[in-house]
């Protein structure tokens, strides 16, 4: 089966998939979504550590799993559970304490790795769960499931209509970004338009969500679209940079066609705090 044929399964059973859980499943502040969120960081994160110990920096599986689902199991449980909220910065320094204090009981040939190591870890912790926990967050708005919704399809649209683009009118003009050659100059442009019509579309037809309380409606869609499918691209990009830093084409295998999850929530993972910036401001 081809990567695209692999793709386009992908994207029609994981689409739907993801509608469902947000509009059907929105128990407890989307709890089942949350989860989601929480099982998908800390495959992000063993994936970035593989990252990290193709460049020497030794990180154990079980630690980058636990590592990865700090940040989103606190915000659940302020979200989803109400627990107070001083949990999600209580968690934040106990799993860093955790790091440094373990590196404490290094064995004496292993000193002269505890510097990467603290690196690795602390990394770990912010990288992708720390920027994901911000779609948990999302989850406490009213008429979530309208925004959490708009907020992927603005990544999603951006990510399909660059690469569409690109394979249509990119001959010539790639390379720009040395990190990711293939991306191209018009994929650029055409994900960056397709979020921008995006995010219009939800400010001016989706009142119920989207009442823009400063600036106009077409105003308040544009910056909306346009800062968050820049965040989207961005993100794609660093984790591009990271991959060929290590010397990988993909994080993983886990998703056909994509690559790893780390490859299918880079965008998401940069977009997700860019986004609830700008909603909250605007909105």
């Amino acid at each position: 089966m081809s990567k695209l044929v692999q793709r386009f399964v992908v994207f029609a059973i994981g689409l739907p998939l993801i509608v469902f859980i947000v509009i059907f499943l929105p128990q407890r502040y989307h709890l089942f979504l949350n989860i989601l969120v929480i099982i998908v960081s800390s495959l992000g994160a063993m994936e970035f550590s593989d990252i990290l110990r193709k460049k020497g920096f030794p990180v154990r599986l079980p630690e980058a799993a636990l590592l990865g689902m700090v940040c989103p199991v606190a915000e659940t449980l302020t979200v989803s559970f109400a627990v107070t909220n001083r949990i999600i910065s209580a968690a934040f320094i106990l799993s860093a304490s955790c790091v440094l204090v373990s590196l404490i009981f290094s064995r004496k040939d292993r000193l002269q790795d505890v510097v990467n190591r603290a690196v690795c870890g602390f990394s770990l912790i912010i990288y992708p769960g720390l920027f994901m926990s911000w779609i948990v967050r999302m989850a406490h708005w009213e008429n979530a499931y309208y925004v959490i919704l708009f907020f992927l399809l603005i990544v999603m649209a951006n990510d399909s209509a660059a690469w569409a683009f690109g394979m249509l009118f990119g001959k010539g003009n790639r390379g720009l970004i040395p990190a990711s050659p293939n991306k191209s100059i018009a994929g650029f442009i055409g994900g960056f338009a397709a979020s921008v019509l995006v995010g219009m579309g939800a400010s001016l037809f989706l009142k119920e969500a989207f009442q823009p309380e400063i600036l106009s409606p077409a105003l308040s869609g544009f910056i909306l679209g346009s800062l968050t499918g820049i965040a989207a691209t961005l993100g794609d990009l660093g984790e591009s940079a990271l991959k060929r830093s290590a010397g990988v084409k993909d994080s993983g295998g886990l998703v056909p066609g994509r690559g790893g999850i780390l490859d299918s929530i880079d965008s998401i993972a940069l977009a997700a705090p860019v986004f609830y910036a700008v909603y909250w401001f605007l909105f």
